[in-house]
């Protein structure tokens, strides 16, 4: 496996569960942000009848949204241009089978699945948008699909705590 980027990795993991109506938000591992199976594993160890995904922000450049099923994982990857740099981007790209942009490629694309909180509140169209707000960091557009989704404030007093 390579390892583009040298540096520690920062940002934050989250991660969401909806249970008998109430939202609940907790901090994943740390190594949620380097290794997607590492994201996808402690994901699926949460148990609940409602809906679970993870939030990850990384190094203030992209964010993923994980969505585990029996299926396999539904995932969002903001920028498809993370994949050059970022061993956690590539492999999001590599599970939905897309070739990673062109080195020389500077515009910024999400792949993989805009519907995937759908169910939640949340409709592919109104994700694209908060996807295309490339002026915002990963953490406000996590913070502004939180707000659509209704845990808002259960998102934000988990970053304030971590």
């Amino acid at each position: 496996m390579r390892m583009a980027v040298k540096e520690p990795i920062t940002g934050f993991a989250v991660a969401v569960v909806r249970e008998d109506g109430q939202w609940r938000c907790s901090p994943l591992d740390t190594a949620a942000l380097a290794e997607l199976d590492a994201a996808i594993t402690e994901l699926g160890k949460m148990r609940s009848t409602g809906a679970v995904f993870g939030l990850l922000a990384v190094d203030d450049e992209f964010f993923v949204i994980v969505r585990p099923s029996p299926r396999g994982a539904s995932l969002l990857l903001s920028d498809a241009a993370a994949a050059l740099d970022y061993d956690i981007a590539a492999d999001v790209l590599d599970l939905l089978r897309v070739d990673p942009p062109d080195e020389d490629d500077d515009s910024v694309w999400p792949e993989g699945d805009l519907d995937v909180l759908a169910d939640l509140g949340l409709p592919g169209a109104e994700l694209q948008v908060i996807v295309g707000e490339v002026d915002l960091y990963p953490d406000e557009q996590l913070q502004m699909i939180a707000q659509r989704c209704g845990f808002g404030e259960q998102f934000a007093a988990l970053l304030d705590e971590i």
